[in-house]
């Protein structure tokens, strides 16, 4: 399905009718504490954009409240079954997000237009990003993060977390986690998190010690921790994703098309399997990539290094412990901001 956005003075629409919105929280004199919660919240996700970007703030601003919307549209483009989400929303709002997801489509061709994309992160240094304690903000290099539109950290006030549903396995007919266990998406720092565990309901805020535990949780039942960067959030990362292969619309994208469109990139380590392996085939079922295989030839499994996204799961399945992970060029560099931050220090 191609979708086209609709003409100007529609757009034009979408813009008031989010104006009229910006203006009722923000400027109009707040009743109650939480109506001047709410205002701080939305005021600050606009403060984050610079003068030439203030356009953007519409596209954050319906997106954190409707992800599961978002979500639904870019199943819909991708010609994947899905379920229209529940929750209410105005024609104008929906029909931005479905024009917002075409464009996103539209430049994910390339990494140097990309604008919403992921970086898979090892478990270790996924717990990194959730247990920062001062203020991050930094500009990784693109061997780090190769993309041109999107790859800051700017972790504003790291300590607040929020976690909500993964909107891909909500909006999927049929998904791997059951409802009311699909809470296993991140969002860190602010305004993002604040923002989100506020105003969407399928969200709230959690503490950095709950985090850790989730993200360890999710690594055993054998998902991926994938760092998201989006340009219409502040050209930043701004969340973790626990990813399968089954639901997950990046990595459904990254293997239907084998890389070729580059919504991904690899951690920075490759997988080695060392004489100890006995062709089990454990790693074989752990990993999402399809980058493992036995051939019957001999007891080592093969790995094929084109695949291999370097996420770690083989690693930790493997009963023999015959599976090491080591740093290649080609792979770029891991997401490590102990190192990072002290590379700029």
């Amino acid at each position: 399905m191609r979708w086209h956005p609709p003409s100007a003075p529609r757009i034009h629409t979408w813009a008031f009718v989010l104006d009229v919105a910006f203006a009722s929280n923000v400027l109009s004199r707040p009743d109650t504490s939480e109506e001047r919660m709410h205002n701080t919240l939305t005021q600050a996700l606009f403060e984050m954009f610079p003068s030439h970007e203030k356009g953007d703030f519409y596209h954050a601003y319906a997106y954190l409240k409707h992800l599961d919307h978002f979500m639904h549209h870019a199943l819909q483009l991708a010609g994947s079954p899905t379920k229209r989400p529940e929750s209410p929303i105005s024609d104008d709002i929906d029909e931005m997000l479905e024009a917002a997801i075409q464009t996103v489509a539209e430049a994910a061709m390339s990494r140097e237009t990309s604008a919403y994309h992921s970086k898979v992160v090892q478990l270790r240094d996924a717990l990194q990003l959730v247990t920062q304690k001062t203020n991050v903000s930094i500009e990784p290099p693109e061997t780090v993060i190769p993309y041109k539109q999107a790859r800051s950290i700017i972790l504003q006030n790291p300590e607040s977390i929020a976690v909500g549903e993964c909107a891909c396995r909500a909006a999927a007919e049929t998904s791997c986690l059951p409802r009311g266990a699909m809470d296993v998406c991140l969002f860190v720092g602010d305004p993002h998190a604040s923002f989100i565990g506020e105003y969407n309901p399928k969200f709230h805020k959690i503490s950095q010690r709950e985090a850790v535990d989730l993200l360890e949780d999710v690594h055993r039942k054998g998902f991926v921790h994938c760092a998201y960067f989006k340009k219409d959030l502040g050209r930043r990362f701004v969340a973790i994703c626990n990813c399968c292969s089954c639901c997950c619309q990046g990595m459904k994208a990254w293997k239907t098309f084998g890389g070729a469109i580059p919504v991904m990139a690899p951690s920075g380590y490759l997988c080695q399997v060392t004489d100890d392996c006995n062709g089990c085939g454990a790693c074989v079922e752990a990993c999402h990539f399809d980058a493992i295989s036995s051939t019957g030839a001999g007891p080592k499994v093969v790995i094929d290094d084109a695949k291999c996204m370097g996420c770690g799961l083989c690693e930790d399945s493997c009963p023999c412990a015959a599976i090491r992970f080591g740093r290649d060029p080609s792979k770029g560099e891991p997401l490590d901001i102990a190192a990072l931050v002290a590379r700029t220090a």
